[in-house]
């Protein structure tokens, strides 16, 4: 270990490799993710799908730990839409990976996977589809269907040979 190194904060280390590049996004200056807190990936699939009865902080939640605290209120009163949005997180897990991706290319696969797009069902709809198919003990809903008889759904029953 040199000397240098010896009296290096990590906090100093880490924001040597981490990069430091920016961009301005709806006006708001972000630093470019080059990583993501453990458990992201967790977090962003529960939060897949959400619509618009989702709470603000859930969207806050998935925003601040790739751009920092406060930029999802900045883009809500700057106009970002719902498009815009899954783009930028899209744009911004990418970079977290390590993946450099343009705006235009995670535009794209926002877009082709139907993210952000009115007329998906969103949370609430699949969580109201799964409570009435439950309900009503439907296949769907796990419940148990009745027994059918046994000649037209069995097979012959077969003999042993002794």
């Amino acid at each position: 270990m040199t000397a240098r190194n010896a009296h290096e904060s990590w906090d100093a280390f880490w924001a040597e490799v981490s990069g430091g590049r920016t961009e301005v996004i709806r006006g708001v200056e972000v630093t470019v993710p080059t990583d993501f807190p453990l458990g992201f990936e967790a977090q962003l699939r529960e939060l897949k799908g959400l619509g618009e009865d989702s709470q603000v902080e859930e969207f806050e939640q998935l925003v601040s730990p790739l751009f920092g605290e406060g930029v999802f209120g900045q883009w809500v009163e700057a106009g970002m839409g719902a498009t815009e949005f899954v783009t930028v997180i899209t744009w911004g897990f990418a970079q977290a990976k390590g993946q450099d991706i343009s705006f235009r290319e995670a535009y794209e696969i926002a877009t082709s996977a139907g993210l952000g797009k009115a007329g998906g069902a969103n949370r609430a709809t699949r969580r109201a589809a799964k409570k009435t198919a439950t309900s009503s003990r439907s296949a769907t809903g796990g419940g148990r269907s009745k027994p059918t008889s046994r000649a037209s759904t069995g097979s012959a029953r077969k003999t042993s040979q002794r």
